[in-house]
């Protein structure tokens, strides 16, 4: 039996090493399409969870890994050797950037030396984290051939890019088009048979390379068009322009045109890293990304606007930012989650410390900061808790934070967001 036939008998047995924001909800959906799933993870924690029925990302209920677990469809484990029983293995694991903004492989590199003791005949191995053109071929298949195995005959070798967008409602793991590209044809069709299992679309591509090239550009159209909105909006303030109103009026062209909005800096595990491994890519092959770098340079820049109009702000009131209670509100990398990788939030903290502020944070996703136990975290959005504040700095606005509540207070506002749209008061500053 092909292992096509055996994903369309569900008598394939699947493997997820790195149960994140990318592995864990892809997990899920492959026992929900009834496979038998083993989680490695390394995070002791995570796994310990996962076996009690327990989720610790939010777009993943604890009710579908209880479900998932009770049947025997989701068993998590920190061992590699467990992947010997697996037809399938997806690596999703982190690919940050090193120092100098190379990219840092180690950790598919980690996942590669788990698999390669327990790769068999007839295994496919598809790679989802996100990283440049040529990985799948340059840094996996070496190794995985040094087992003497044949790739496109024994075993099968694929890049899929994870498209996760944390706290979308509309949009999930299942119902994303999934892109799909092999190290040959017949690695295509082997990955192509699994998702087709699991996803409602999926989308095939010539090779790993280009599949791995999609995922960089999607995340540097992103980058670039956010960055010249930024830029945009730097200029619109520098002439008593509100953007917001200027991005509303211009989406209303049927054609030619995409809103994009400013914001406090670029955050999350993709959009500000993932351009740079296209651009390292393309400087190892001759050529320039002078984009990519522009986009990098300003969004890179605009945590310093921030805390540039904080002092602004405070040069109003006749106080400087040292000695004032600066309060931080959100600081989640995004609207609705709880994610803080990346966040402007940080570096907006950490100018701000720098400067002699007295910070304080507000996040009702998020319970602790690495790295800033100096900062006091605010439990209690009350009139009371946040009239002991001069200044509130508004990063990330989620849903059901009342955040007019600043007013009511008497403090200070700097919204980066637009979270107070429609409100017109002499103590709010906007980006």
């Amino acid at each position: 039996m092909n292992i096509c036939d055996r994903f369309k008998n569900r008598e394939a047995r699947l493997g997820v090493i790195g149960l994140g924001y990318v592995g864990l909800p892809l997990a899920i959906e492959y026992t929900k399409a009834g496979f038998t799933v083993v989680g490695i993870d390394l995070d002791e924690r995570k796994v310990s969870a996962l076996n009690r029925g327990e989720s610790y990302i939010i777009d993943v209920p604890s009710s579908e890994v209880a479900d998932a677990v009770a049947k025997g469809l989701l068993k998590a484990s920190t061992d590699p050797a467990d992947l010997a029983e697996c037809d399938s293995v997806n690596i999703c694991v982190p690919t940050p950037l090193g120092k100098t903004q190379d990219p840092d492989v180690s950790y598919i590199q980690a996942a590669v030396e788990g698999i390669v003791p327990n790769l068999h005949d007839g295994m496919l191995v598809i790679l989802e984290s996100t990283t440049y053109p040529g990985t799948c071929e340059e840094v996996i298949l070496p190794r995985l051939t040094e087992t003497g195995l044949t790739v496109g005959r024994d075993f099968f070798l694929a890049f899929s890019p994870e498209r996760v967008d944390p706290g979308n409602p509309v949009y999930q793991t299942k119902n994303i088009p999934k892109v799909v590209g092999g190290v040959t044809e017949r690695c295509s069709e082997a990955a192509a048979c699994l998702y087709g299992e699991v996803m409602d679309s999926v989308v095939p591509v010539s090779s790993a390379r280009v599949a791995e090239t999609v995922k960089l550009l999607e995340n540097t159209f992103r980058s670039v068009n956010i960055a010249l909105v930024n830029e945009i909006a730097l200029m619109c303030n520098s002439m008593d322009i509100n953007v917001w109103e200027v991005i509303d009026a211009a989406a209303t062209k049927p054609f030619g045109f995409m809103p994009f909005y400013p914001g406090p800096g670029l955050g999350g595990h993709c959009i500000p890293i993932d351009p740079f491994y296209l651009s390292w890519k393309a400087k190892q092959a001759g050529s320039e990304a002078r984009f990519i770098e522009l986009a990098g340079l300003v969004n890179g820049s605009m945590p310093k606007y921030v805390v540039s109009l904080v002092t602004d702000a405070l040069n109003d009131l006749g106080r400087s930012i040292k000695g004032t209670r600066i309060l931080l509100v959100g600081v989640a990398y995004k609207p609705n989650i709880d994610d803080v990788r990346e966040s402007p939030a940080l570096d907006i903290m950490g100018l701000l410390q720098k400067r002699g502020g007295e910070v304080s944070w507000y996040d009702p996703h998020v319970e602790s900061l690495s790295g800033f136990d100096a900062c006091k975290r605010v439990s209690d959005w009350t009139l009371e808790e946040l009239g002991r504040h001069d200044i509130a700095v508004i990063v990330t606005p989620h849903r059901n934070v009342d955040h007019s509540l600043l007013i009511e207070a008497g403090v200070r506002i700097v919204d980066t967001r637009n979270a107070l749209k429609g409100i017109q008061n002499d103590l709010i500053t906007r980006l």
